[in-house]
């Protein structure tokens, strides 16, 4: 079996951030209908939520959606470094920092779990804060990771390109697989995630985390990785 996942990474890979698209989506709706309509993955939506807020609009939050934009960027600055010196691709250090948001995912989902309901605020700020550096982690791994069409946690781009290669658009072919499986996968994700929310807040984030240690898993021992890692600054080792 292990042979079988080394013999073709780049399938292995898009699996892998497939998977994480799913997880996405059940993370969104658990941060949008169990924690004030706030997206801790979906960084487009608080935009957008933060700019109709501010403008006035009645019900919606500020401060959650702030939290929430800063959180990821900080989890996307953690994973940037810790990513920079290597080349593109799964290294010992992407395990480290999928398996670090998979650690904040166990946390958040066994506390959430023992808690029994929505937080109250400010805990529930707490627990968009780290959701949101878990996906801003996650995100800046998969963008090291360098798979196309699959970010892991927005598919805008992906549908862009869904519609625009098209042949209705002129296009003579695409990868509709990734792209379509990108698309529908964040929204069943989605749907999960709502249907879990009838058990509790912690149970979608138990899902997540459970993805996110199996994605951890199977891309470390299934990427043949050299004994030591390639910096971004040197050559790769010639076989």
């Amino acid at each position: 079996m292990l042979r079988r996942l080394r013999s073709n990474p780049d399938n292995l890979h898009l699996g892998l951030m497939l998977a994480l698209t799913f997880s996405t989506g059940v993370v969104d709706a658990v941060g949008y209908l169990g924690l004030d309509r706030v997206f801790t993955g979906n960084m487009t939506g608080n935009v957008v939520i933060l700019g109709m807020a501010l403008a006035g609009a009645d019900g919606l939050p500020i401060v959650g959606p702030i939290i929430a934009l800063l959180s990821f960027m900080l989890g996307a600055v953690i994973a940037g470094r810790v990513l920079r010196p290597v080349k593109d691709g799964w290294t010992v250090r992407s395990t480290g920092l999928l398996t670090a948001v998979a650690v904040i995912m166990v946390a958040l989902a066994v506390t959430l779990i023992i808690y029994g309901a929505t937080p109250p605020q400010p805990q529930e700020y707490i627990v968009t804060m780290f959701l949101a550096i878990g996906m801003g982690m996650q995100a800046g791994t998969a963008r090291h990771l360098g798979v196309k069409d699959v970010t892991t946690v927005v598919v805008t781009s992906t549908i862009t390109g869904f519609a625009a290669d098209s042949r209705l658009a002129g296009g003579k072919g695409q990868p509709w697989f990734r792209r379509g499986a990108a698309i529908v996968l964040i929204a069943v994700g989605a749907g999960v995630g709502a249907l879990l929310l009838r058990l509790g807040l912690g149970w979608g984030v138990s899902l997540t985390a459970l993805i996110t240690v199996a994605v951890a898993i199977l891309g470390h021992v299934g990427t043949s990785t050299p004994r030591r890692e390639v910096t971004a600054d040197e050559p790769a080792p010639v076989a």
